[in-house]
This record gives C-alpha cells, sequence and structure tokens, in this order.
C-alpha cells in the first residue's frame, strides 16, 4: 500500500510545472471545458441549431445569435484546448523560456534558482495566474516537490495592488 501512495505522489511530482504551477489544475489538461465545447457543439449540430439561430437573429428580437457562427467556431476552438501531456513531459508552449532556462540550468524547477523571485522570465504568468506561481514556488522551495504536491497550490491569486 505504501508503494502506491509514494508512486501517487511521484505521478503528481510530475505535473508540477518548472514555473510552480501544477499542470494537473490546469484547464488545459484537466479537458474539462474541451468536453463541454465538444459536446455542446456535437448537439448544437445534431439539433439543427444554426437553423434556429437564422431564424431567432431574423426575428430582430434576438440579434445577438446573428453571431451563431463566430460562437460556434470559438467552441470548436475550445475543443483544442487540450493538453494529454504535462509541462514536463513537453506539453504546454514548446517556446516556454521558463522550462527551457530550468532544462539549461539543470533545476528541477525555479524554486531551486536564487533569482526566481525577480526573474522576468515568470512575468508573462501574472495575467493569468496573479501571483499565483510566485506563491507555488515558495512552498515549492519551502516544502520541496513532495511537500507541495501533498499540500495547497495556487491556480489563480489576485496581485497585491
Amino acid at each position: 500500500m505504501k508503494s502506491m501512495v509514494n508512486q501517487a505522489v511521484a505521478d503528481e511530482g510530475e505535473l508540477v510545472a518548472y514555473c510552480g504551477l501544477h499542470c494537473g489544475d490546469c484547464l488545459f489538461h484537466r479537458g474539462f471545458i474541451a468536453d463541454l465545447a465538444r459536446d455542446l457543439r456535437k448537439e448544437l449540430r445534431q439539433s439543427r441549431f444554426d437553423l434556429t439561430a437564422k431564424v431567432l437573429a431574423d426575428s430582430g428580437f434576438f440579434k445577438v445569435f446573428s453571431n451563431y457562427d463566430e460562437c460556434y467556431e470559438v467552441l470548436g476552438g475550445m475543443v483544442k484546448l487540450r493538453c494529454n501531456k504535462g509541462c514536463r513531459k513537453g506539453g504546454g508552449s514548446p517556446q516556454c523560456k521558463v522550462r527551457k532556462c530550468c532544462q539549461i540550468r539543470e533545476m528541477k524547477g525555479c524554486w531551486e534558482c536564487e533569482i526566481f523571485e525577480n526573474c522576468e522570465k515568470l512575468d508573462f504568468l501574472r495575467r493569468n495566474h496573479g501571483e499565483a506561481h510566485m506563491l507555488n514556488l515558495r512552498r515549492l522551495r519551502k516544502n520541496g516537490v513532495e511537500g507541495f504536491v501533498e499540500g495547497k497550490h495556487d491556480w489563480y491569486v489576485k496581485e497585491k495592488n
């Protein structure tokens, strides 16, 4: 039983990205939104909602349905938002500067770097994650990967102004 627990923690550890985010929390990795978008597109096709949207748009009361084709296209884009691999196994952006930096420097992640608190390579994450990655990196530095996996990790935390 203990080896199964250790393996589960090790597997979870593989989902800790170099930047401190946890791939298991990522909407692309979980696939939930991609699945919902796929299912909604299927239902819309089967019910021929494109015809209904045209009638509704033409009625004048539901002009918003004149954008139905764009909506359907956006749902198609959402279906493609799927990442079956974590960052460590090649998932995410192939151009990720954070991953490349850690790999070149042979680090498990930014938490092993003395300058991560002020590293500009991490700045791009703030738009989508606020301060979550920085809080996670501090936890990783303090508790290690195993402690981080078993504890709290954030996906979005509002930045302090």
